[in-house]
């Protein structure tokens, strides 16, 4: 298959999964399965879980990139797969959890109240935003375009890695306020 075919066998699943993740996203986090009547126990324990995923998932996408600067293209070809693979289990406990448990309020007062929305307001759009350049970026990889995928790849890396360390860092200023 042609490089370019590869790119439009996929772009409609790229514009439909880079639609419907956040709209399911945001669709699923307004859901309480509690409030609804149903007998499940809050999975209290997963904040701690998918924070993590999201530390490990900057640290792959640094072990990525410092692979491919060294020549090593399939065991970047592979970290990359499974950075992809982190955050989709990290979306699938967050979902999970907010499904099962009530929201926590952040308690901090003063500056660090602003600092903390800020960091968070930025992180929930980036990870929105990311979703098609992570797409964009692994086709032009898959149809070999490799030229398109480094050039996507300089502004994708960051925002990502971005989301994922500012995802350790929401965790870590609200887990005070976690009740148990």
């Amino acid at each position: 298959m042609e490089n370019n075919q590869v790119e439009q066998k996929y772009n409609k699943w790229i514009i439909l999964l880079s639609v419907a993740i956040p709209v399911v996203v945001a669709l699923l986090f307004g859901v309480n399965l509690r409030k609804l009547g149903y007998d499940v126990k809050p999975l209290s324990f997963l904040p701690p879980i998918y924070a993590t995923i999201n530390g490990i998932t900057a640290v792959v996408l640094i072990s990525a990139v410092w692979a491919i600067k060294n020549g090593k293209r399939k065991l970047h070809e592979n970290l990359m797969k499974f950075a992809i693979f982190l955050s989709v289990l990290f979306l699938a406990m967050y979902v999970a959890y907010h499904m099962t448990s009530d929201s926590t309020k952040f308690g901090g007062e003063g500056a660090i109240r602003y600092i903390y929305f800020f960091i968070l307001i930025t992180h929930i759009c980036l990870s929105v935003i990311i979703i098609p350049f992570v797409l964009v970026t692994y086709v032009r990889a898959l149809a070999q375009r490799f030229d398109a995928h480094r050039k996507l790849a300089r502004i994708t890396f960051p925002l990502w890695l971005y989301v994922a360390i500012t995802g350790v860092i929401v965790y870590l200023m609200i887990s005070p306020y976690y009740i148990n």
